[in-house]
C-alpha cells in the first residue's frame, strides 16, 4: 500500500480534507415543497371526518340557539348542533367552517355566550406563533435529511454539490494491481519503445531534471479498434509501478452543465496527491472533439474541454503526472489538445505484422492446452490484417469448439475452423439448396478459384466450399497469401478484380444467366476499381489525380469525393470501363479452360468442400497433358528419320 494513500484516507478527493459543501438551496427548495404537500394532505385528511358547512350556517345555528359544543382551531370552527347531539354516538355528525379573515376570538366568545353556549362547551386550541414556527421548522429539518439521504442513494456518494455528480468516476489501480506488463502486450514493439522513455522518467525523474529535460505531459495512442491501446496504457502503469487512473471520455459528459469540468478538476486533484502516477483517458474524442460554432456548439462539452486543457497546462512535468489518451478518430480532435505542451506525442498502435500476430497468438495461447499438430505460424499467416482482439477471439472460439467436441486440447483444425467462423460465420445446416442452385453455386465458386489459380500475381487458393454460412454466403473461396505485402502493383490489383468477377463470369459462360449471388463480389470490385481510379492514380482518363480521400483510416476507411460533378462523372466512367474490360478478360479465361471448369465444378459438387491442393491437381494434370514429354518427341523424330533413311535406300 502506498503511504501517501494512507495519509489521504478519510478525505474526499478534490476538497483537501474538508467536508464536502452541500447545496443548501436545492435541498431547502425540495424540503419546502414536501412540507407544503404534507400540510395539504394533512388538512385534507383531518377535514374528511367533519361535514363542511358555510359560515352563514354557523351564524344561523348560533342565533337559533342550536349549538351545543364549539371548538375554535385558528382559522376554522368545528361545532355540534342539538339535533346531532340527540342522535346515537355512531350517527352523530360534526360540522366545520372557516371564519372571516382577522376574526376576533373575544368577540366570538361573547356572541356564543349570548347564544346560550356555556364556557365548558367551548374549546380554544393554542396555536401560538412560537409553536407554529417550531412545528414547521421540525418538518423542514426532517424533510431536509430525508432529501439528503435520497440524494446519497441516487448518486452513491457524497461528492461535491451534495449529489456526487462532480466527483470523478475514474477507476484507480494502485501499484501493480493493473496486472499487466509489457510481456502481456505483443505485436506492438514500436509503441512499447516509444513509451519506455515515459517509464524511465517515472522511475528516475532526477536524471531528466539534472540535464534540464522535460517529459512530454501527454501522449496520444492512435489506432484501429482492438489493437490494444488500453492494454498498452495499463502495461505502462504496471511497468512503472505507479498508480493508474483510468476513465472514459464519455464519463465526463453529463446532462448538468458544469459537471464535466468538475470531474476533470477532481480527477487531476486526485492524481496530484499520489504523484507520480498515470492518467489514462480512453476514447478522448468524446470530450476532445474540435470546437466549431458554425453549426452551434455544445457548451457543456466545450467547458469540459477547456477545463481539461487548463488542467494539463496547470501541472508541472517534474511532478510526474503523465496523461495518456486513446482514440481511433484523431482527425476530429481539437487542435489545442494536440499542440506542444499537451498531447504532443502521437504513438501509432497499428495492426500487427506477421511476427506480431505470431507473438500475439503465443500470448493468448499461454493458458490454452494445445495439441502437437498446432502450427501458429500458419494461423498468423492466414490472419493478415487482424488485430489483437480478433486473434484473442479466434483462440477462444477454438477452445470452445474443442470443449464442444469433447476433446481435452485444441488442435490445428479447431483454430482453422474458428478462423473461418470469424470471417464467414458458422455453417447453416437447415438451408437446403435445390440441385440447380447448388450447381450454379459450385460453378460460381470454381470461377473465382480457377481465375485466381491461372493468374500469375494472385494469392493461392486454400479452400473452396459450397456449404451455406450464417453470414448469408452460399459458399466461399478462401485465399491465403504466401507472404505479407504492404504494396500492390497495378497488375496485381487487376488480377484481384478479375478474381472477384470470376463468379459472375462463370455463371454467364455456363448458364447464360446472372444471379444475385455475385452482389458482394460486384460491390467489392467496384470499391477497388474506384480506389484505383480516384485514389491511386491508375487510370488513363484521370492520370495522376486523386479526387477521393479517406475519411478515417482507423475506423471504416471509407472514402469521400472532393471534386466537381464533371470530375465525379469521369471517375464513374473510368471505373465502369475498367470493370467491363476485366470482366471480358475473365470470361475469355474461363472459355479457354471450359473443360477444366467443368471438371473442378463437378468434383466440388460431389464433395461440397475441397482444398486448394485438390484443385491444383486438376490444373497440373491438364498442363501435363498439353505438354508432351521430350523423350516421346525424340523417339518419334528418330523413328521418322529411320523410316526416311530406309525408303531412300530402297529407292536407290
Amino acid at each position: 500500500m502506498n503511504p501517501q494513500q494512507n495519509n489521504n484516507s478519510g478525505r474526499q478527493p478534490g476538497n483537501d480534507g474538508k467536508k464536502p459543501k452541500t447545496n443548501v438551496w436545492v435541498a431547502l427548495t425540495v424540503a419546502i415543497i414536501v412540507v407544503l404537500l404534507i400540510g395539504t394532505i394533512y388538512n385534507a385528511v383531518s377535514s374528511s371526518q367533519y361535514t363542511k358547512a358555510t359560515y352563514s350556517e354557523f351564524v344561523h345555528a348560533m342565533d337559533e340557539g342550536q349549538l351545543t359544543e364549539v371548538e375554535i382551531q385558528g382559522d376554522r370552527i368545528i361545532y355540534m348542533t342539538k339535533d346531532e347531539a340527540a342522535k346515537p354516538a355512531s350517527k352523530q355528525k360534526a360540522f366545520f367552517t372557516g371564519r372571516p379573515y382577522g376574526g376576533d376570538n373575544m368577540q366570538l366568545l361573547t356572541e356564543l355566550a349570548r347564544a346560550g353556549v356555556s364556557g365548558d362547551s367551548i374549546i380554544i386550541e393554542d396555536n401560538s406563533t412560537i409553536l407554529l414556527i417550531l412545528y414547521y421548522a421540525g418538518m423542514l429539518l426532517l424533510t431536509f435529511f430525508m432529501v439528503k439521504l435520497l440524494m446519497k442513494r441516487v448518486s452513491g456518494t457524497d461528492g461535491p454539490m451534495g449529489m456526487g455528480m462532480g466527483k470523478s468516476k475514474a477507476k484507480v489501480y494502485m501499484e501493480k494491481s493493473t496486472g499487466v506488463t509489457f510481456a502481456d502486450v505483443a505485436g506492438q514493439d514500436e509503441a512499447k519503445e516509444s513509451l519506455k522513455e515515459i517509464i524511465d522518467f517515472l522511475h528516475n525523474p532526477q536524471r531528466y531534471a539534472d540535464i534540464g529535460a522535460k517529459l512530454p505531459k501527454g501522449a496520444l495512442l492512435v489506432g484501429s479498434p482492438g489493437t490494444g491501446k488500453t492494454l498498452i496504457a495499463k502495461a505502462v502503469a504496471g511497468e512503472a509501478n505507479v498508480p493508474f487512473f483510468s476513465i472514459s471520455g464519455s464519463d465526463f459528459v453529463e446532462m448538468f452543465v458544469g459537471m464535466g469540468a468538475s470531474r476533470v478538476r477532481d480527477l487531476f486533484q486526485q492524481a496530484a496527491k499520489v504523484a507520480p502516477c498515470i492518467i489514462f483517458i480512453d476514447e478522448i474524442d468524446a470530450v476532445g472533439r474540435s470546437r466549431d460554432n458554425r453549426y452551434g456548439g455544445n457548451s457543456e462539452q466545450e467547458q469540459t474541454l477547456n477545463q481539461l486543457l487548463a488542467e494539463i497546462d496547470g501541472f508541472e512535468s517534474t511532478k510526474g503526472v503523465v496523461c495518456l489518451a486513446a482514440t481511433n478518430r484523431p482527425e476530429i480532435l481539437d487542435k489545442a489538445l494536440l499542440r506542444p505542451g499537451r498531447f504532443d506525442r502521437r504513438i501509432i498502435v497499428d495492426r500487427p505484422n506477421y511476427q506480431g500476430r505470431l507473438d500475439t497468438l503465443k500470448v493468448h495461447t499461454r493458458k490454452i492446452k494445445l495439441c502437437e499438430d498446432v502450427d501458429l505460424g500458419k494461423i498468423a499467416q492466414a490472419t493478415a490484417g487482424a488485430v489483437g482482439a480478433d486473434l484473442a477471439n479466434l483462440v477462444n472460439e477454438a477452445a470452445l469448439r474443442a470443449v464442444r467436441l469433447g476433446r481435452q486440447a485444441v488442435n490445428q483444425e479447431d483454430l482453422m475452423v474458428s478462423f473461418e467462423t470469424v470471417i464467414a460465420g458458422t455453417e447453416k445446416k437447415n438451408t437446403v439448396l435445390s440441385d440447380t442452385e447448388k450447381r450454379m453455386v459450385s460453378y460460381h465458386e470454381v470461377g473465382h478459384a480457377l481465375v485466381a489459380a491461372l493468374e500469375k500475381h494472385s494469392q493461392p487458393v486454400s479452400k473452396i466450399t459450397i456449404v451455406p454460412h450464417t453470414t448469408g454466403a452460399l459458399g466461399y473461396t478462401m485465399q491465403m497469401p504466401d507472404e505479407e505485402k504492404y504494396l500492390s502493383t497495378y497488375e496485381e490489383l487487376l488480377v484481384e478484380l478479375r478474381t472477384l468477377l470470376g463468379g459472375r463470369a462463370a455463371e454467364q459462360v455456363v448458364f447464360g444467366a446472372k444471379t444475385t449471388g455475385a452482389s458482394n463480389d460486384i460491390q467489392r470490385a467496384t470499391a477497388l476499381a474506384k480506389n484505383m481510379v480516384a485514389m491511386y492514380g491508375m487510370s488513363e482518363e484521370l492520370g495522376l489525380m486523386a479526387p477521393s480521400s479517406v475519411n478515417n483510416s482507423y475506423l471504416d476507411g471509407q472514402s469521400y469525393m472532393d471534386c466537381s460533378q464533371e470530375t465525379s462523372a469521369k471517375v464513374d466512367s473510368a471505373v465502369q470501363k475498367m470493370l467491363n474490360d476485366c470482366y471480358e478478360q475473365t470470361k475469355k479465361i474461363l472459355v479457354e479452360h471450359r473443360s477444366l471448369l467443368d471438371e473442378i465444378a463437378q468434383y466440388l459438387l460431389a464433395k461440397e468442400t475441397i482444398t486448394g491442393e485438390e484443385m491444383m491437381a486438376f490444373i497440373n494434370a491438364e498442363k501435363e497433358s498439353d505438354d508432351p514429354k521430350p523423350t516421346q518427341q525424340s523417339e518419334q523424330e528418330s523413328a521418322a528419320s529411320q523410316s526416311d533413311q530406309a525408303s531412300s535406300e530402297e529407292n536407290s
